[in-house]
């Protein structure tokens, strides 16, 4: 099998690869009477042709002759080769408007479409994803926002740090003051959050500590969805009925925000799931969170003041209290500062590169090499012109005529 790394076409440019040069060099070596590997030619990558060329890597022109294209982003439209097997993030299975003339090209074109984000084991758990690097590189953002805010400490934005190596140095530089971080979310994106508030040496206290303590010093809180939903009945809460019918439950967050100076937002949201807080609600002088750094960025989702996404070149947009008017950044000291940006690990994108690629050796490559594979046909949205049975749902969705 001829597996083939393809460009990144998606503009603004992804910078992140399936395999690092050192990875598939391994690879290559562990697999050599059954995997070849080619890397299509890119001045973006965060590893250079030549860094794949000196690992024995052959770097071409044309990747048409592979077997199986891999990318990271949405392959453009006009980019799509007929005929051929691709895996990339195609941002397509929640039926996302602005990506469906792409499934609908992939169909066209009789192309064999795996998604990263369907990829799971035997159990159902996701086995590839980038949801910790969105968690690093989220919490220094919302870091770096807080200093730029507050005046206190100037970062090195994410983007220009080498790597994680160099971002970690740039952490010393945090100076803040008995300030309540409030963190949203225990998973993969979560973790993330907290290792970066652990490196900085903030500690972490309960939820409860977090309500009713004063603290001379900065602390943070991770909150399970039991810390700030309630069932709207009886007040109880059950996790198992949250998941499934999350449309019976309301917040209980806004007791956080009054006592809270930043919020890390990390969880999975629910659209049948209430907001944590109303718009309405930052109007309120209890209302104390000045700087919200939405690693989910759901637009219009969980986060009322997420009302657009930010770019790395444009990080953050400011929300006025009282009009809600969407402002420059900084742009008014009593404004709630807002970083959204939807491509966080592009941010630090060796590192990323490296642990997605991990990822892949581990739970991707041993199925290529199965003759059948029950978890590859479950990732795959599209074969042979048509929907798998996996993503008949996606029917009406592709049959809608591109707006």
């Amino acid at each position: 099998m001829k597996i083939g790394l393809i460009k990144e076409g998606k503009v603004p440019t992804d910078r992140r690869v399936p395999f690092t040069p050192k990875q598939l060099s391994h690879l290559s070596e562990l697999y050599k009477d059954t995997l070849s590997f080619y890397v299509e030619s890119s001045p973006f990558r965060c590893f250079s042709d030549e860094e794949y060329i000196q690992e024995g890597i052959e770097v071409v022109g044309d990747i048409s002759f592979c077997d199986l294209l891999m990318g990271v982003k949405e392959v453009p439209v006009a980019q799509l080769i007929s005929d051929k097997t691709y895996i990339f993030f195609s941002h397509t299975i929640k039926e996302q408007v602005h990506n469906r003339k792409l499934l609908q090209t992939v169909l066209e074109k009789n192309i064999t479409l795996m998604d990263y984000e369907v990829l799971k084991d035997e159990n159902g758990n996701r086995t590839v994803a980038f949801g910790h690097w969105a968690g690093i590189v989220g919490a220094y953002n919302g870091l770096w926002a807080y200093g730029k805010k507050s005046g206190l400490f100037d970062l090195k934005r994410a983007m220009d740090c080498f790597d994680k190596e160099e971002l970690q140095q740039e952490l010393g530089k945090v100076q803040l003051p008995p300030i309540k971080i409030v963190v949203t979310g225990t998973g993969r994106v979560g973790k993330g959050v907290v290792e970066i508030l652990q490196l900085v040496g903030i500690r972490q206290v309960g939820a409860k500590e977090l309500l009713q303590h004063y603290f001379d010093e900065p602390v943070f809180s991770v909150l399970s969805t039991e810390e700030y939903y309630r069932r709207k009945t009886d007040g109880g809460y059950e996790r198992q009925e949250f998941y499934s019918s999350p449309d019976k439950y309301e917040s209980h967050f806004l007791k956080f925000a009054e006592v809270s100076d930043i919020l890390m937002a990390a969880s999975y949201w629910d659209p049948r799931a209430p907001k944590l807080f109303e718009m309405e609600d930052i109007r309120s002088e209890e209302f104390s969170i000045s700087v919200v750094a939405d690693i989910t960025c759901d637009i219009n989702g969980s986060i009322p003041t997420t009302l657009k996404p930010s770019s790395i070149l444009d990080p953050i947009y400011d929300i006025d209290r009282d009009t809600f008017e969407v402002l420059p950044a900084f742009g008014k000291q009593t404004s709630i500062s807002v970083m959204a940006i939807d491509n966080l690990p592009t941010e630090l994108p060796r590192n990323a590169s490296e642990d997605f690629g991990k990822q892949l050796m581990q739970h991707l490559i041993p199925e290529l090499l199965k003759g059948q594979s029950r978890i590859l046909d479950q990732a795959t949205i599209a074969k042979e012109g048509d929907l798998t049975i996996e993503f008949i749902f996606l029917k009406q969705y592709i049959n809608t005529p591109q707006e």
